[in-house]
Parts: C-alpha cells; sequence; structure tokens
C-alpha cells in the first residue's frame, strides 16, 4: 500500500474517533503554536541582522566600576580622547551621550530623549539617511551650525512621515545652560536605538553643555558612550587587549581620578552582544517554557494515542493474522500521526501571527528590536519541523503485534485489557507532563511572590494622592531669578484651585527619573578624608519649600525651607534621616554642616562666586525621613535637599497633593501654566501610585507570560492524569467488580485511585523539582539573571499540583466506585 492510500485510509479511521482526533489537534495546536511564536520572537531579537554595514566589526566599549556598584559609568571627553590617540585596532570611534532637550518649532513644544554626537558617529555605526543627510564631520566643533537628525520612529508616529521637516529650524532648551538653535537636516534609516531610544540626534554644538569646560577637560564628568569599528585585520580579542594596555596606563598617569576600591575596567563586545544582552536571558528563558509545553502536550498526546491503540488490539491483530508486517503497520500510524500533527500545525501556526504581536510588545520592554518584529516564513518552517518531530515521536510510541504474538491479543475479548508495558509507558508520560508543569509553576511563582512583594513594598508616599507633572525648566530669554519667579507663581496658582493640599516643585519624579549614578562626594563637620579614598557619597535633590509636605512625608527633626531661604542667605539644606545617622551618629544633625567635595563640581557652569557658595559649608536646617526615588524596594538612601531658590535648577516637576481626583486637576493646571508661558511643555502628568505601576510593568508581565503558561501545562497535565486514570478505571472495571462482589466497599476503591493519581503527580514533582534544580544550576552558569526558587514557591507549586492532582482523580475515582458488580461480571 503506498503511503498516499496510507493517509486516506488514516484520514477514515480518525473520522471514527472525533472526539480524539480534535482533542489531539487543539492540543498539539497550542503546543506547536506557543513555540512557533516564541522562536519567531528569538529570532528577530536575538539572531535577525541589525541594518549596520559590517555589523561583525562593530563593537560596544564599555567602562565600569564594580567597586562602585556602577556597570556602566560612561566615559569623559578626556578618556575618549586618549582612547583614540593610542589605540590602533580601532580605525575609528564613535561617541553617543544622551540629554534632555525641550524643544519648540515641530509641534507641539515637548521634551525629547536627543542624542549628542560628533561628527563621525553615523559612520562608525554604519547607518544611513532615509531623508537628507546625516551628521558629518563637517558639522564639528563650537563654531559649527546646529544641526539635528530625527529618528524614523519619532519622524514615523509623532510628525506622519512629514517630509517638509527638512530645513525646518528648532530651538532646543537646556535649563539653566542655555537654548541653542539647529536645522533638521536628515531622517536616520529604521534601526535600533541603542544606547537609548531618542527621537532626535544632534550635532555637540546644539548642547551647551557639551560645550562646557565641564565636558571637554573634566576627565570625571563620564556621560558618553562609545562605540568603534575594528581596523581591518584586527580581531575583536585583540582590540580588548589593546584597550586594557592603553587603559591601564591611562589609569596610572590619573590615579587620582580612578580609585583603587572602585575597581575600575574597561570592556568590548560586539555591538550586537551589547543589544541583545538586556532580553537574552528573558527570551531564553520563555523558549525553555515554551518547550516544557511542547513536551506536555506531546505526552498528553502519547497518553491518547496509548490508549486508542489499546482499544484497537482486535483490528492490530487481525491485520497482523493476515500478514501485515511491523513496518506498514508503522507507516500506518505514521499517517495517522502526520494528519494529526500536520492540522495541529496548521491551527497552531494560524494562532501564532496574534501571539507574535502580544509578545513582541512584552519583549520590547527588555529590547527595543521587539517594536520592528515582523512574521516571516521561519514561521511555517518551525511549524512544520515541530509538527514531523511530534509525528515520528508518536507513531513510534505504541508497541504492535507481531505475527507471532499475535494470538496474545484476545481477540475474541470485546474488553480493554492493559499490559504492563502499555501501564508503564502511560504513567511515565503523565509523571512527565506533572515534572514539566512542576517546573513551570515554580518559575511562575517565583515571578508572582516577586511581584507582590514589589507591590506591597511601602514607599513612605502617599503614592495614591500626589499628582506628578513634568514641567521642565525653560530659561530661553530669562534670568535664573526669574525661573525660579516662574516655578513660584505656578504653584501659589495651582494651590488656589479646589481640592489641592500643597504644590512643591522637585528635580526628578521618583522612579520615573531614576538613574543619576551613584551621587557626588561631600564631607561633614567633624568627617576626616582618608587619603585615596573617596569622600562619602549622597544624591543632590533640588526642591522648593512644601515639597516634603506634598508627598506625605514627615520632617523629623528642624524645619523645612521658606522664604527667608533667599539666594542671599545663609546656604542651607535638608538631609535625609539615614545622612545624619551616618555622618553625626548619636549626635543631633540639625545646625552642623555639610559640604561638596566632588572634584566634578569644578566645572560646574557659574561665577567663581557662585562655584564657591556651591562648595560652601551648608547649614543642616532639618532632618526628613528617607526617600528613595530610585528604588521601587526602597533602601536606606543619603540624600541633600537644596532649595531652588539657592541653587541652579534641573530638571522640573510640580507634585500635587489633592483630596479629590487627582486626574481632574490635569486640565486645569495645563491652562495655568500654558497662560503664564505658551511654550511652556506640560507632560506625563501621572499620580505616584501610578508611576510605580508602570515602573512594575516588566515584572508584572513576566508574571502574567510565565503564569499563563504554567496555567496551560498544568490544565493539559491535569487532563492527562485524569485521562491515564479514567483509562485505568475503564480498563479495571472487572477487577474492581470482583473486589466489591468478595466485600470490598465503594470508598476503599475511591481512596485507591486517587492515591494512584496522588502517586502520579508525587513522582511528577520530585522529577520535577530535580529537573528544575538541574537546569536552574545549568541556566545560572551561563546567565547569571537565572536564580532558584525560594523554599515558598516551590512548596506552593508542589501543593497546588498534589491538590489539583487529587481533584483530577476525583471524577475517575468516582467512576468506580459506581461500579455495577453484576454488569462488571457480565463483561468477560
Amino acid at each position: 500500500m503506498s503511503f498516499v492510500s496510507n493517509l486516506r485510509v488514516a484520514f477514515y479511521s480518525l473520522m471514527r474517533t472525533q472526539g480524539l482526533a480534535l482533542t489531539v489537534i487543539l492540543t498539539l495546536a497550542l503546543g506547536i503554536g506557543a513555540n512557533a511564536a516564541i522562536f519567531t520572537l528569538v529570532r528577530g531579537v536575538l539572531l535577525r541582522p541589525l541594518v549596520n554595514r559590517d555589523e561583525d566589526r562593530l563593537i560596544y566599549i564599555r567602562q565600569s566600576a564594580p567597586g562602585m556598584r556602577d556597570e556602566n559609568t560612561a566615559f569623559s571627553v578626556p578618556e575618549i580622547q586618549d582612547l583614540k590617540a593610542s589605540v590602533k585596532t580601532l580605525s575609528a570611534f564613535g561617541d553617543f551621550s544622551v540629554i534632555e532637550f525641550t524643544m519648540v518649532g515641530l509641534g507641539e513644544p515637548r521634551v525629547v530623549q536627543a542624542g549628542v554626537v560628533s561628527g563621525t558617529f553615523f559612520e562608525v555605526m554604519g547607518l544611513h539617511p532615509v531623508l537628507g543627510r546625516l551628521i558629518g564631520p563637517q558639522d564639528d566643533g563650537p563654531q559649527a551650525a546646529g544641526v539635528a537628525v530625527l529618528t524614523y520612529r519619532f519622524w514615523a508616529t509623532t510628525l506622519g512621515k512629514d517630509p517638509s521637516v527638512i530645513g525646518k529650524t528648532v530651538r532646543f532648551g537646556s535649563g539653566p545652560m542655555g537654548d541653542r538653535s539647529a536645522t533638521v537636516i536628515g531622517v536616520l534609516e529604521p534601526s535600533v536605538p541603542y544606547p537609548q531610544d531618542t527621537e532626535i540626534i544632534a550635532n555637540v554644538v546644539t548642547s551647551p553643555h557639551h560645550l562646557s569646560a565641564t565636558m571637554v577637560t573634566g576627565r570625571l564628568h563620564r556621560m558618553t558612550e562609545l562605540f568603534g569599528r575594528l581596523a581591518p585585520g584586527a580581531t575583536l580579542d585583540q582590540a580588548r587587549a589593546e584597550l586594557r594596555t592603553v587603559y591601564g596606563a591611562m589609569t596610572k598617569v590619573h590615579p587620582e581620578d580612578y580609585p583603587a576600591k572602585a575597581e575600575y575596567q574597561i570592556g568590548a563586545k560586539l555591538l550586537r552582544e551589547q543589544i541583545t544582552s538586556g532580553a537574552r536571558t528573558v527570551l531564553l528563558v520563555l523558549l525553555a517554557a515554551s518547550a516544557l509545553v511542547f513536551i506536555i502536550a506531546c505526552s498528553n498526546v502519547a497518553n491518547l494515542i496509548l490508549a486508542r491503540t489499546v482499544r484497537r488490539e482486535g483490528e492490530l491483530a487481525v491485520r497482523t493474522a493476515l500478514g501485515a508486517s511491523t513496518g506498514a503497520l508503522r507507516r500506518m500510524l505514521l499517517a495517522e500521526s502526520l494528519l494529526l500533527c500536520g492540522a495541529g500545525a496548521a491551527l497552531g501556526v494560524m494562532s501564532a501571527q496574534p501571539l507574535v504581536a502580544v509578545l513582541a510588545r512584552y519583549a520590547s520592554r527588555f529590547s527595543v528590536r521587539a517594536l520592528d518584529l515582523t512574521v516571516d516564513s521561519s514561521l511555517l518552517w518551525v511549524g512544520a519541523a515541530l509538527a514531523i518531530v511530534a509525528a515520528v515521536t508518536l507513531a513510534f510510541v505504541p508497541r504492535l503485534p507481531s505475527a507471532d504474538t499475535s494470538n496474545g491479543l484476545n481477540l475474541s475479548s470485546g474488553s480493554v485489557r492493559i499490559t504492563g508495558s502499555t501501564n508503564r509507558r502511560q504513567r511515565i508520560f503523565a509523571v512527565t507532563q506533572i515534572a514539566a508543569s512542576f517546573v513551570l509553576l515554580a518559575g511562575a511563582s517565583m515571578l508572582i511572590t516577586t511581584l507582590i512583594a514589589l507591590q506591597t513594598a511601602q514607599t513612605g508616599l502617599d503614592t495614591r494622592h500626589v499628582l506628578s507633572i513634568n514641567v521642565p525648566a525653560m530659561s530661553y530669554g530669562k534670568t535664573p531669578q526669574q525661573v525660579v519667579d516662574f516655578y513660584k507663581e505656578s504653584i501659589r496658582s495651582i494651590d488656589a484651585l479646589p481640592g489641592v493640599n500643597k504644590t512643591a516643585f522637585g528635580m526628578v519624579t521618583p522612579w520615573r527619573d531614576s538613574g543619576f549614578g551613584p551621587g557626588m562626594q561631600f564631607s561633614g563637620d567633624g568627617h576626616v578624608h582618608v587619603p585615596g579614598e573617596d569622600d562619602p557619597r549622597a544624591k543632590w535633590r533640588v526642591i522648593s519649600p512644601g515639597f516634603f509636605a506634598s508627598l506625605g512625608v514627615p520632617i523629623i527633626a528642624g524645619r523645612d525651607f521658606s522664604a527667608q531661604d533667599g539666594p542671599d542667605k545663609e546656604p542651607v539644606v535638608i538631609v535625609s534621616e539615614t545622612l545624619a545617622r551616618r555622618m553625626f551618629p548619636n549626635q543631633d544633625a540639625v545646625n552642623r554642616h555639610v559640604y561638596w567635595t566632588d572634584p566634578v563640581l569644578q566645572f560646574f557652569p557659574g561665577t567663581e562666586v557662585e562655584k564657591a557658595r556651591l562648595v560652601a559649608p551648608h547649614r543642616i536646617i532639618g532632618v526628613t525621613a528617607d526617600i528613595d526615588d530610585e528604588h521601587v524596594v526602597p533602601e536606606p538612601i543619603v540624600t541633600i535637599y537644596s532649595t531652588f531658590e539657592q541653587s541652579a535648577i534641573f530638571g522640573g516637576r510640580l507634585f500635587i497633593h489633592t483630596s479629590t481626583d487627582p486626574y481632574s486637576l490635569v486640565a486645569p493646571v495645563t491652562r495655568i501654566i500654558h497662560d503664564m508661558s505658551a511654550d511652556q511643555p506640560v507632560e506625563h502628568a501621572a499620580t505616584l501610585e501610578d508611576v510605580r505601576a508602570e515602573v512594575l510593568t516588566p515584572d508584572r508581565l513576566n508574571s502574567l507570560v510565565f503564569g499563563v503558561f504554567a496555567a496551560v501545562a498544568l490544565a493539559i497535565a491535569l487532563v492527562g492524569v485524569a485521562g491515564v486514570l479514567a483509562f485505568s478505571v475503564s480498563a479495571r472495571t472487572r477487577e474492581f467488580g470482583i473486589r466489591l462482589a468478595l466485600g470490598s466497599q465503594p470508598r476503599d476503591l475511591l481512596k485507591d485511585v486517587i492515591a494512584e493519581g496522588a502517586a502520579m503527580a508525587a513522582g511528577g514533582v520530585l522529577a520535577g523539582a530535580a529537573f528544575g534544580f538541574v537546569l536552574a544550576r545549568l541556566a545560572g552558569s551561563y546567565f547569571p539573571d537565572v536564580k532558584m526558587p525560594g523554599v515558598l514557591p516551590v512548596v506552593l507549586s508542589a501543593f497546588v499540583l498534589l491538590t489539583a492532582a487529587v481533584v483530577a482523580s476525583w471524577l475517575p475515582a468516582a467512576r468506580a466506585a459506581r461500579v455495577d458488580v453484576i454488569q462488571a461480571l457480565r463483561s468477560e
């Protein structure tokens, strides 16, 4: 019989068991669809080539200071100049630093994340324009005209791909550093926005900060990312070795800028590896989870195929007796498996396409490459490959009769008999499903318990009643005092609105605006500087009077800032509780003094008098409870707060404490500010509760995605356990009848079947725990982010699985307890 004929016979055979066929197809569709979708995601994010020319020659160079827990300190301009002068294995360097501009001139005034680059950047990165031109060497130098390039996503989504933007003039505001104008000269091709997703990329002259002495001569002022292109014939290992040699010599020349405790070091890797590093672990774990779902689905289907084969013993025995060889029977089973798996793969691939879109949005939290993901033919090839693997596996699961053993199949019997081999296989498949489900459930439980801990952590802030609004400092045509007066008038007008309790100015929105580095060095009364070591570091925050009241944070000692703390008065500060305890142990910190000692402050903008005032001793007038505005789970934080009357204003956030719906204030607040300044951006209004929830979105998505995988796996596994027990009960009907006839109670049969299900579940949990332990240790050796689940998630997962298995066993057990003795004895 030809294989086509086998397929035809298989089709008619499956049509007689439509319920089983449908169950197998849906189960396989689930496993194949999930794997095809996730492989497409992994391929698109981790394996897809970059658009950058000769990407295998493009490297990312990183400076880090593990001793300060800083994985990326970035580079300063003097450091980059030293590397350029000495490194020969790299033919060119490209630098990129991120700065926040207030942009006016392209639609509504808005705050944009901007990349500031040198003229070699785009050539080194190997990128091209889709409109106009890119920044080149002719745009370098302080006398060059300001120019800007729009990123493709910003041009497409915000400006509607308007070609007339080329040649337009925009104004970039840099807060107290002043404003600059620039001409839009081009639109960048679609590419991975690394190291940060920016709206525009401009040349150095557009940023007053980049032209200042702080940037040009400050070796400690590190804010620039560095890229390089390997020279012809040079390898990545050679470049790494030379970079370390040059870097070592550089640190010896300037030992004061590289303290030993900070453990400064330099490294390099291919740009593609750097871009995908943030998503690699989570995507590979997701791929492993989908593989476990596929294993569970195949194990479940294998049990169904085994059960069907047992019920077809008579048919197979007849075929064998009539001369059918084992190979012919196996081809018949393979034809049936191919039909089932092909249908499952087709349905799985169809369901995978929308799943890819959902997973891409999830993965975009870890890698911007996921935003540009498209479905291609690889989805079909993956689905087809999985279908073939499943079909071949399922075709060889059943044990077939041979011509000399066909008589042992009891052709005359009308009942179902399960051989020891079949029984063992069914239980092995059931235990495999439970084991894989346990691994997924334990991982999901760990993520969920972590999320719960993050969500329930006490922040010390009144997050529900505080509205945060970005109102960045606009210094164009204003003196520093006029900028302060703008915020003071804004606060006075907003305070007059109904339902507003207190309004204040702050420098950053908690959690959203984190990433200000390790802080600046400072000292205080009685502190002795140790030669060769850094002074303690503190966060610096500029605020207005009433800031702590607006956030619902108490002042523990002393007082708040007031109108009397003016620019010509004594310099005063408020410090965090942790700073007061560490710097002045067992003492009252109020009326003591602290002062900044960080070397980078020598490059701070301003007159000599202003610089001297900045580093002068500041009297502590108050101690406040810690406000950790960087970590979702608060940690002890060392912070020094200055009043905006005595400090330069950076950032610009208004915090409004209200007794009404916070979002009802957005429109009137926006109207008040625009009445004062039509060009003033007013953006990102959100309660601190919603800001925190937004920051926790990746953790929530992790819990949701892996929770869904675990739930699906658990459901399939429990159906498998219930199916094995139901088939076992069906085959043991006569045994149960005899036991009842001999005096056994129905509850004894009920207990036996439930115990059988619980034993399979317990075996699966133990196997899953052992497999999960080995898998986690193995993965941890390659991916440091992979951690072993704690005791609580493991115990909770085991309890859920065992309980669910007992519940799943109840229906087959109840059927066994209801066996009719007379009917059971007549079954033979």
